[in-house]
């Protein structure tokens, strides 16, 4: 808990200048009570009640609430009422030294709140300024459209009127295209700038400047401490009663902790941190518009080709300034930190006014860092958005910008030439068919027409609302059951709807799939065209299959019908066949599946021992319940599309799925050692040290694969490992696997494993691999164990207090010393303190290397790791 991670709120920012003014009259109060407190040791015990008086006005509004600093100072004044014998020496030093501390440190507070609220508004300020950017480019977008149509409609009349002045009006044409594409490169860049700002400002400006503050109120609070530590020595008194006074101050003193001063504070303000602002390109700009320009694309034209080359060429040279600031001031940040440890435990005057000096100079280092590493990724993204195009166009000659061709959307030339256009299009798409049809179907058959069926609304040919007539059996889904439709490539089974969604691509394309609707079977026609479009097959009384034109015998004759006749679909729809859409190749009939034996459960179904019959392949199986919501069988299917695209030794590997009927299955290699957690149960006493860490060093290969794929696990835990031959660990269970960078949960705890989960997923629901370092922290307990319990005894709220109050686990007996503090780095509160899994790796990967089989010592392993340091 931080100020980065919890104060990144509006409410979080007025309360924190509060929570600085108030510290900042606390520091005038002590001034006036030190200064106060001399006269009273010179003056006795009426000076001295008159700093208890004006002391006690303090915080009364009770904005110092939970402060340690403000307890103990409280207890001082208390104590200090019953003190009547002052040392004239001691009143000295206070006067001399103490006051000279106490005043610099309030001008230092008062500059460093002046500090953070311009940096907090100037970051604001930004990102306000690119908001505003965003819409006025937008609005000159607008009006560029406006004029760039107008222009181009003039030109055309004039041109096909045969005008002397067509010349005049084209230039007026060209002009307005050079804008409009101009513009609209700004309107994309400033979008991009707008966005990287807006990301930045969420995870590194905000976070850094208010890591930076903390660092600042935190020493602040360390030098506070130091001020009161001369008062408490400045009088102390030697009689029994005084030193009894004393000694009570002395505890009040002793407890501040310059950690633990905003404790309370952090948690009576927390906010979330600010919701993103999404910078989008607005689509309407360019629909319907007769232009080349497209979202989120730079146009590189003639008349934009100089403008962006010139922008890339300023964009490298202050991208390699930026680099060059980077690495400057990360040497210098090394330098500070090796004077910081020479000085850092030595307690002199001279090195502790250096330490603090140091730490200031590398905490604003670290904040400009930030800044630049900001700008960095400002400029290297627009960079792609440029470098891309133009390395596109190579040695071709630039396009035109503007279409002044004497054909250029001339409606009567199109309407004329329409008819020959038409002909050599229909030519050219059946030849293009014929060749297609060849593989749509494998068997021929020859074509019946059904017997005519009474007209339907077109609405009751799409997927919602249509009723089977009650005397149709199984429905459209005979088709499912004839082995001749069950062959064809482009019949998907029992494919999800969200699934065959991504598979439709272009218009056109389409593909097969069945589906249950009111406990029925049913076959559904999927078609793209606009968007997805989802058609029940009708069966007729006389058992014939047809959507609005002529029925047939088969659904294979019925979608042959239609793709070959170029007709739409439903006439309400427009939709026409014009691709199939095979079945993936890891798309597995659930015939050629035998399943031998149940051997285990999972969150959807059982899990099977199986065999693929082309090959004799044993494999694993899981299966998902028939009786689960499609929802449930989205997220059966996701760990399959993740699988599918990992190809590594330490991860399980995905073969297939199975959805041409029930029950959907996803097929994996078959893991002999089963269950990781089982067998470091049953396999304790022959496991060694170099065994455990070959098991550390596979999880950690596997894990570094993922996060070079941006995959977070979510659930790494020795459950969800499997034990192949030789004792190799692979990982598996993608079920709440998410491929991004950085996943937000929104449902709350459910389904979270608690003790293997960050904190800042426990408390935030933001998930990143960092998380996935932290459970691997825990597997690696769970390895080094032997199949314990982490947090034996707890439930999972007191497990979770106890980790946000500082609790980690203590080493297993017998794991080596270096592998224990491997745990405590994955266990770092903050997330950027862990390491990443490729260090992870390398570091395992030392160790496993420099241990001997069984037998070698501890103090033989930490010489071998530190033998190569």
């Amino acid at each position: 808990m931080g100020f980065s991670s919890s104060l990144q709120g509006d409410s979080a920012h007025e309360a924190l200048l509060t929570r600085q003014d108030a510290e900042i009259r606390l520091l005038e109060n002590m001034k006036r009570c030190i200064t106060l407190r001399v006269k009273c040791d010179r003056e006795y015990s009426i000076a001295l009640n008159s700093v208890v008086l004006q002391a006690q006005k303090m915080d009364k509004d009770g904005q110092m609430a939970g402060s340690l600093v403000a307890q103990c100072w409280s207890t001082f004044i208390d104590e200090s009422e019953k003190i009547v014998k002052i040392v004239k020496d001691n009143a000295d030093f206070l006067a001399s030294n103490t006051l000279e501390i106490l005043n610099n440190l309030f001008l230092e507070k008062r500059n460093n709140r002046k500090t953070y609220h311009e940096e907090q508004s100037r970051v604001c300020g930004e990102l306000h300024k690119l908001q505003e950017g965003v819409a006025k480019t937008r609005a000159e977008y607008e009006k560029c459209l406006e004029s760039h149509a107008s222009a181009k409609t003039r030109y055309e009349e004039q041109k096909s009127k045969g005008s002397k002045r067509v010349d005049e009006f084209k230039d007026r044409y060209q002009k307005s295209c050079k804008k409009l594409h101009v513009v609209h490169n700004d309107y994309v860049m400033l979008l991009c700038e707008a966005a990287e700002f807006e990301r930045d400002m969420r995870t590194i400006l905000l976070p850094g400047l208010l890591e930076h503050q903390q660092a600042v109120q935190e020493d602040a609070t360390d030098k506070w401490k130091m001020v009161l530590q001369d008062i408490y020595r400045c009088t102390n008194m030697s009689s029994i009663k005084c030193q009894e006074i004393q000694s009570k101050i002395e505890k009040s003193v002793n407890s501040i902790k310059s950690s633990e001063e905003y404790t309370d504070f952090i948690e009576k303000n927390k906010t979330s941190p600010p919701k993103p602002i999404s910078f989008k390109f607005d689509q309407s700009l360019v629909e319907n518009q007769q232009t080349k320009l497209k979202t989120n694309e730079i146009t590189v034209d003639d008349l934009t080709v100089d403008s962006l080359r010139i922008k890339l060429k300023e964009n490298e040279s202050q991208l390699k300034e930026t680099k060059n600031q980077i690495k400057e001031k990360q040497t210098l940040v090394i330098q500070y930190d090796t004077e910081f440890q020479t000085v850092q435990f030595k307690s002199d005057s001279t090195s502790v006014t250096k330490k603090y000096s140091l730490k200031k100079s590398m905490d604003l280092l670290k904040k400009e860092i930030n800044e630049f590493r900001c700008v960095e990724q400002k400029l290297t993204r627009q960079n792609e958005l440029i470098s891309g195009p133009l390395g596109d166009l190579g040695c071709e000659s630039v396009p035109a910008g503007c279409d002044t061709s004497s054909n250029s959307n001339n409606n009567l030339d199109v309407i004329s030439n329409s008819n020959e256009l038409d002909a050599q299009s229909q030519s050219s798409l059946g030849k293009k068919k014929s060749t297609q049809v060849m593989h749509l179907l494998r068997k021929p058959f020859s074509k019946k027409s059904g017997s005519p069926l009474g007209h339907r609304d077109a609405d009751q040919h799409e997927e919602e609302g249509v009723i089977q007539p009650p005397d149709s059996g199984g429905g459209a889904g005979m088709g499912v059951s004839s082995p001749t439709l069950n062959e064809e490539l482009w019949f998907h089974g029992v494919l999800p709807r969200e699934e065959v969604v991504r598979l439709l691509q272009e218009d056109g394309d389409f593909l097969v799939r069945e589906t249950t609707r009111n406990d029925q079977n049913q076959t559904v026609l999927s078609v793209m065209w606009g968007s997805p479009k989802h058609f029940i097959v009708q069966l007729s009384p006389e058992g014939h299959f047809r959507f609005e034109g002529p029925a047939f015998h088969t659904i294979q004759e019925l979608i042959v019908h239609q793709f070959q006749s170029g007709t739409s679909v439903t006439s309400r729809s427009g939709a026409v066949l014009k691709n199939p859409v095979t079945r993936e190749k890891w798309e597995l009939n659930n015939d050629d599946v035998e399943l031998i034996e149940k051997i285990g459960r999972g969150n959807f179904g059982d899990v099977f021992k199986a065999r693929l019959k082309n090959n004799a392949m044993a494999v694993a199986v899981k299966t998902c319940k028939v009786t689960m919501p499609d929802e449930q069988k989205k997220k059966f299917l996701q760990e399959g599309r993740i699988l599918k695209q990992y190809e590594h030794p330490n991860i399980v590997r995905f073969i297939g799925i199975c959805v041409q009927k029930q029950p959907i299955m996803i097929v994996m290699e078959l893991v002999p050692g089963g269950s990781l957690l089982n067998y470091l149960r049953t396999s304790a006493d022959k496991l060694a040290t170099k065994a455990l860490l070959g098991m550390c060093q596979d999880a950690a290969s596997g894990m570094s694969y993922l996060e070079s794929k941006q995959c977070i696990h979510r659930d790494l835990a020795a459950r969800n490992c499997l034990v192949g031959d030789t004792n190799i660990v692979k990982i598996s269970d993608f079920g709440m696997s998410r491929e991004e960078e950085e996943y937000i949960v929104s449902d709350g705890l459910k389904q979270i494993p608690i003790k293997w989960t960050a904190p800042e997923a426990l408390n935030y629901g933001k998930y990143t691999s960092l998380c996935d370092v932290w459970s691997y922290g825990v597997l690696s307990w769970e390895i080094f164990s032997k199949g314990g319990t982490p947090y034996q005894g707890m439930t999972n709220t007191r497990a979770r207090e106890l980790i946000d109050s500082g609790y980690r686990m203590p080493a297993p007996e017998g794991t080596p010393d270096e592998v224990y503090q491997l745990m405590l780095r994955c266990w770092q509160y903050d997330p950027d303190d862990r390491p990443h899994f490729t260090e992870i790796h390398a570091t395992v990967d030392l160790l496993y290397s420099r241990t001997r089989d069984p037998g070698m010592t501890q103090s033989g392993l930490h010489a071998a790791y530190f033998g190569l340091k």
